[in-house]
């Protein structure tokens, strides 16, 4: 490949991937949310402005060492929208529940 037509697809690419925007609570019903989830089983989401997080639908998709914790997010008809889950490092302090 020529240099310049690299340089294009690598552009093209990251132009791309930046275009994409992730989901997000605030804008969705509650139930969509949660369906995203479910769906997928691990989706990012956006959680209003730039925050955003990971959730999950189970801990299947947590790494070795994680463990998960129940995660509530604003969605479009509720301040406090049960999406899933959320992967959380280490051992699992029994007094966070």
């Amino acid at each position: 490949m020529k240099p310049v037509f690299v340089s294009i697809v690598i552009a093209s690419f990251a132009t791309g991937v930046m275009a994409r925007t992730r989901p997000s609570t605030v804008n969705l019903p509650c139930r969509a949310s949660r369906q995203l989830v479910l769906t997928r089983g691990g989706v990012v989401l956006g959680t209003g402005g730039y925050t955003y997080d990971r959730f999950v639908r189970d801990g299947t998709f947590c790494t070795i060492g994680e463990y998960i914790q129940q995660a509530f997010v604003p969605s479009l008809d509720t301040p406090h929208c049960f999406v899933g889950c959320r992967c959380k490092q280490g051992p699992r302090d029994l007094s966070d529940d």
